[in-house]
């Protein structure tokens, strides 16, 4: 098999493979070239990667929950839609526990990366910060300090991140409950994406 076949295929015919293997072999010329048809690659692909992030665990087994984390985003993001908060929120309650299974220890970590280039501040915040706010929820779990989320007390994303889980998070794990499907979200999810990216890399992730 020669090397032309082993290409993936372009996501565009009218695209252009690089000629060069290694990023130091890259010429300007290149690099102008890339960052175009990534920019153009993103615009048509990126919600729908994040999308499949999600849909990848629709049918897979639960471990005592009572619906499967799939389930649980659903539930979560249809609640939000239907309290009428604003669509960027209905998109975070989408994805915030998009890596819960792959990235347990760091799953809010996780979403606010996917999503922090997208989304205000207060929902960054927020995302990495909810799964400390579970605690408060979870007052008998071993190993837990159920007021750790104390130490965050009079920031101002403290409130939201509370009420994002007493409402949307630590209650969305009911088999009963009549969720939206996910084509529903779609479109939201596709505008999130559309925004312009702000440039997050050089938040202090340490600071409270």
């Amino acid at each position: 098999m020669n090397d032309v076949t082993q290409r993936s295929p372009l996501a565009d015919p009218a695209w252009h493979y690089l000629d060069k293997i290694a990023l130091e072999d890259l010429s300007h010329d290149d690099w102008v070239m890339l960052e175009g048809q990534r920019s153009a690659y993103l615009a048509r692909h990126q919600a729908a990667q994040a999308l499949r992030l999600l849909s990848a665990g629709e049918h897979d087994p639960c471990f005592g929950y009572q619906v499967n984390n799939y389930r649980h985003c659903l539930q979560s993001a249809t609640m939000v839609l239907r309290d009428g908060l604003p669509e960027e929120d209905v998109v975070v309650a989408l994805l915030h526990d998009v890596g819960f299974i792959a990235c347990p220890l760091l799953h809010g970590d996780f979403a606010a990366t996917l999503l922090g280039a997208y989304v205000s501040e207060r929902n960054h915040w927020m995302l990495r910060h909810h799964a400390t706010f579970q605690n408060l929820h979870s007052p008998h779990m071993p190993g837990v300090n159920q007021h750790e989320r104390e130490r965050w007390s009079g920031h101002p994303h403290f409130d939201w991140t509370a009420e994002f889980v007493a409402r949307y998070d630590q209650a969305a794990a009911d088999p009963s409950y009549r969720c939206e499907p996910l084509q529903t979200f779609v479109p939201m999810v596709e505008r999130i994406f559309s925004r312009k990216p702000q440039d997050r890399r050089s938040i202090n992730q340490d600071k409270p």
